[in-house]
């Protein structure tokens, strides 16, 4: 694949590392609040989106307010993963939109909701997380996808438009149609988002090469394995996934992978690992900077 012209937008060259120091789930629990404040100030985080069904939303959104030039996306969010810590649509009570499972919240899973979620309800229940985190003084710089629930046909093409529509950019990769097909679309809809995607890079919408992550399965040595990835990362440009959270009886009360979050607060407060990236050549931006390559002319959607 050609390099990404968002490089050369951004001053970099085509052979640069560039990484989005992304934390993911903000407001889903109070400690994750808490946590990407302090990383903000810091700058051990370049950019972060908001869940903005969870109870702690609203605490979320004042960091639009709190935190000078912070970078703050929408977490596109269709599913409650949790088991006694769960959350629902904002935009509808219906059971018919299939966005309810038996205990009347989200789906648990992104397979499911992607099952029994009626298109035209979905797009709904985006536009109207997105309304809602503007309604709250943010200004988002994103909008990206919880558990990855939006890569669907059913839903992809919504999602990307409630960025475009806005000229907020949607987290999207420039994938080909079998790396499209290895993470779900059938082969037809994967032809077609990758025809579609060339498209909006083509009027200059900007588009991201990579995405990694610390799983959140492997508790330890969190700096271990961030520099294994950061070590074998390809040029181009890569959404980089933590999950950040202070330590708290509510966070050890919601999820068992608590230690792993908590891992990754420490571990980017940590002037280690910055110095590590540095001295590695890779080269760190915030969804501010994808923001301001965002083309001004209207996106033809064809």
């Amino acid at each position: 694949m050609n390099p990404n012209p968002l490089l050369k937008k951004l001053g970099f060259s085509n052979t640069d590392r560039v990484v989005i120091i992304h934390a993911d789930d903000l407001g889903m629990c109070q400690s994750t609040i808490t946590a990407c404040k302090d990383l903000f100030a810091i700058s051990g985080i370049s950019s972060a989106a908001v869940m903005v069904p969870c109870p702690w939303f609203l605490s979320a959104a004042k960091l639009q307010r709190d935190v000078e030039n912070v970078d703050l996306g929408v977490h596109i969010t269709l599913t409650s993963e949790w088991k006694e810590y769960r959350w629902r649509p904002i935009s509808t009570n219906d059971v018919e939109s299939g966005l309810f499972d038996s205990q009347g919240f989200f789906h648990a899973s992104s397979k499911e909701v992607q099952n029994n979620g009626n298109p035209v309800f979905v797009r709904e229940e985006i536009n109207a997380q997105v309304n809602k985190a503007i309604s709250e003084g943010i200004v988002p710089t994103h909008i990206d996808t919880h558990m990855g629930a939006v890569a669907h046909p059913k839903f992809m093409f919504d999602y990307i438009n409630a960025g475009l529509s806005r000229k907020i950019p949607p987290m999207l990769f420039r994938l080909t149609k079998n790396e499209w097909m290895n993470i779900g679309l059938d082969e037809t809809s994967a032809r077609m988002v990758e025809m579609f995607l060339k498209n909006l890079e083509e009027q200059g919408v900007p588009l991201l090469d990579h995405l990694r992550s610390i799983p959140l399965e492997v508790p330890d040595n969190r700096f271990r394995q961030a520099k294994e990835i950061f070590d074998t990362l390809p040029p181009g440009i890569t959404h980089f996934i933590i999950h950040p959270a202070s330590e708290t009886p509510e966070l050890k009360a919601i999820t068992p992978d608590w230690t792993s979050r908590v891992g990754d607060y420490q571990l980017f407060r940590d002037k280690e690992i910055h110095d590590y990236m540095k001295n590695n050549g890779i080269y760190v931006i915030g969804y501010h900077d994808v923001k301001s390559a965002f083309p001004i002319s209207d996106i033809i959607l064809s």
